[in-house]
């Protein structure tokens, strides 16, 4: 739900109140501070950092803030964020600093990060070389803080920002249990990151003793939401954002909620092959994964379709399904309640209610930069960025968008790994889009109008892993 201004200033009212104090509660501990400390300067001023608002935290200094060294110490969590990146994706090293783990007042348990078994968990990260910027990021998915580090929490260290991310206050397929209304869940991940934002900019702002000079919102996927909720509600937080194929909430089609039914009832069809078959493809291809994905379906089939379908249906719509918690896995059509059965416009008005308070506008206050890959196999793109791109500039805002259509992409680069010759990782595009908006920020040069970016022909996969010019 979106915050209320009032709201809004109690969260300061808490930052500044809480700045003075170091809230450490009791629990098992991050993993102790990892060298460093005799280089002069080095993490000086650590011991007297208070995040704002934290019911307990944990600082580190670190001789290395990337997973280069944070695998080993034990300051990330690389199940966060395996299966998001290639496997020869380079990392950034040399980036000591100071890592600050901990969490904010919550009351679910869906994060067992730290035996800490609490929600609402963060992580800062505050590198000695430090370029001004902040940047912020809600994880992926339904992952934790740490999702973000291989993707693109490495680079900007390397690149000077300080970095901060969240859990959203809630992890894993049965986030849906976290609230006691449908849709209580979702609102509380941009209430997160609002958070985070604020406390971050503070404690930023002390440990350097100067103030931030540019806070960017970043983000893929779920994260992406975030990235365009925050700038269209809170643009006074930030200075722009980069929107990596974030999730389209809205209360009218299309949503995932209705992409995703018609394409779980085609698919077994479809799979056998056989007389239905071409229906069945024609079905799925209209619901928008484009024919030439055929080769990814499978792959999604059994991983992400069916269970996002029913774990967001559930959090936005529980009594489709009645005292059935987030319904049957991989049920046949006709089977009662099955979410491959689902129907979206049909649903009681509760239903858009409980969407309408997640739902995007198109509204963004702040510069904005999106891309999404065209084999996108689970928000497909002619249903998401498409649309979100139109609503910006039904909205008027579209001086303050640029969107990037990249021919090739799909939902997670490591499926590069599996299709080489057929798919192009979206990591150089997110660092493209990174450079594109410091320019836009610092020189007011936009970049180039939104076009979809071809996919190079006869390139080697080294050269994709590295390249991604937006100008083509």
């Amino acid at each position: 739900m979106p915050l209320v201004p009032q709201y809004v200033r109690r969260i300061r009212a808490g930052c500044l109140a809480a700045a003075a104090l170091m809230l450490v509660g009791a629990g098992p501990a991050v993993p102790a501070p990892a060298g460093g400390a005799d280089r002069p300067g080095h993490c000086a001023g650590m011991d007297a950092l208070a995040v704002p608002g934290a019911e307990h935290q944990r600082a580190a200094c670190l001789d290395e803030l990337t997973t280069a060294g944070t695998v080993a110490s034990g300051h990330t969590d690389e199940a966060d964020w395996s299966g998001l990146t290639p496997k020869d994706l380079a990392t950034p090293s040399g980036v000591p600093g100071i890592q600050i783990d901990g969490y904010f007042p919550d009351s679910s348990t869906t994060n067992t990060t730290h035996g800490w078994n609490h929600d609402s968990q963060f992580v800062i990260r505050l590198p000695d070389r430090w370029n001004g910027g902040l940047v912020i990021a809600g994880s992926p998915g339904v992952r934790k803080q740490y999702a973000n580090d291989r993707a693109f929490g490495d680079w900007v260290l390397a690149r000077g920002y300080a970095f901060a991310a969240t859990d959203k206050g809630s992890t894993g397929a049965a986030f849906h249990r976290d609230g006691a209304a449908p849709g209580d869940a979702l609102a509380e991940w941009n209430t997160r990151v609002t958070q985070l934002t604020l406390a971050a900019r503070e404690v930023t702002t002390r440990h350097y003793q100067r103030p931030v000079s540019r806070t960017l919102a970043m983000g893929m996927s779920n994260g992406g939401y975030l990235v365009r909720w925050q700038l269209e509600n809170h643009p006074e937080l930030y200075d722009g954002g980069v929107d990596w194929e974030g999730t389209l909430w809205r209360t009218e089609a299309p949503n995932p909620l209705t992409f995703l039914p018609p394409t779980l009832r085609a698919y077994p069809t479809w799979a056998a092959g056989g007389a239905g078959a071409r229906a069945a493809h024609r079905e799925i291809v209209g619901a928008g994964f484009p024919a030439g994905s055929e080769f990814l379906w499978p792959y999604h089939h059994q991983y992400y379709w069916d269970l996002t379908q029913r774990i967001y249906r559930e959090e936005l719509d529980p009594e489709y399904d009645g005292a059935t918690e987030a319904g049957t896995p991989f049920c046949a059509p006709g089977t009662p309640a099955c979410d491959a059965d689902y129907d979206y416009g049909s649903r009681p008005g509760a239903v858009r209610d409980a969407v309408e308070r997640i739902a995007l506008t198109g509204r963004i206050g702040k510069p904005l930069i999106t891309f999404h890959g065209t084999l996108d196999v689970l928000l497909p793109i002619s249903k998401t960025s498409d649309t979100y791109a139109a609503m910006v500039r039904r909205e008027g805002r579209g001086a303050l968008h640029r969107y990037y259509r990249v021919e090739g992409g799909t939902h997670v680069d490591s499926l590069f790994d599996a299709f080489p010759d057929r798919l192009r990782p979206l990591v150089p595009c997110h660092r493209s889009a990174v450079v594109a908006l410091e320019r836009w920020l610092d020189h007011g040069r936009r970049p180039p109008a939104g076009r979809t970016l071809p996919m190079p022909e006869g390139a080697d996969p080294a050269t994709l892993l590295t390249r991604c010019p937006l100008t083509g």
